[in-house]
């Protein structure tokens, strides 16, 4: 598993300390605003007396662990590290919090008016629903990400890392069973359509 990208925010000293530590954190500490992926914002409560840092956390799309004295910790972030503190309890929240936030994350995902739970293989739509195979949430995943058509080619080698070149009958036969299967279920033809360039939602 790739390390965590967390965006460390804080006085001179806390950011220091956790960037001299980088080698045994089980997170990629991000210290400068160079880099704009991370995944967490690990940030010293010291720094929400800043307006415009305190804007800046607020509005950026990811974890927010907010690090301080007991007194002083907010709870209305996604945690809490209260110092003093310890290493292991550092990568323990940061990856505790993420593992829960990503399962979360796949626990429901809006397909037309249906509801994919990538955790169950569920899809749902009011109190009826299919048990997926692993393949078929990588299909409806695929056609969900992409706005136009997905080729037989690109289905096969995104889902299954076959070369364009394989002979098979694999897509058509995957993408018929899970027309079926929501057919039987819901009565909706419509769910996967196709056309000249390929399937779409």
């Amino acid at each position: 598993m790739h390390k965590i990208n967390v965006r460390i925010l804080g006085p001179s000293s806390f950011i220091s300390t956790l960037n001299e530590l980088k080698a045994i954190l089980k997170f990629n500490p991000l210290v400068d605003n160079s880099n704009d992926n991370a995944n967490v914002i690990l940030f010293h409560i010291d720094v929400l007396e800043d307006k415009k840092q305190k804007k800046f956390i607020d509005s950026y799309n990811a974890i927010k662990i907010c690090v301080g004295k007991k007194k002083t910790l907010l709870d209305n972030y996604d945690a809490r590290l209260e110092l003093p503190t310890t290493l292991k309890e550092i990568n323990s929240i940061i990856e505790n919090t993420f593992a829960k936030k990503k399962f979360i994350d796949n626990s429901s995902i809006e397909i037309k008016s249906y509801l994919l739970n990538k955790n169950e293989k569920k899809l749902s739509k009011l109190n009826t629903f299919i048990i997926l195979t692993e393949k078929e949430v990588q299909l409806l995943e695929l056609f969900l990400n992409n706005k136009k058509p997905v080729s037989k080619d690109d289905i096969l080698s995104s889902v299954w890392n076959y070369s364009s070149e394989a002979d098979t009958h694999t897509v058509e036969t995957h993408i018929y069973r899970l027309r079926k299967k929501i057919n039987e279920k819901f009565m909706d033809e419509k769910f996967i359509l196709n056309n000249k360039d390929g399937y779409f939602l």
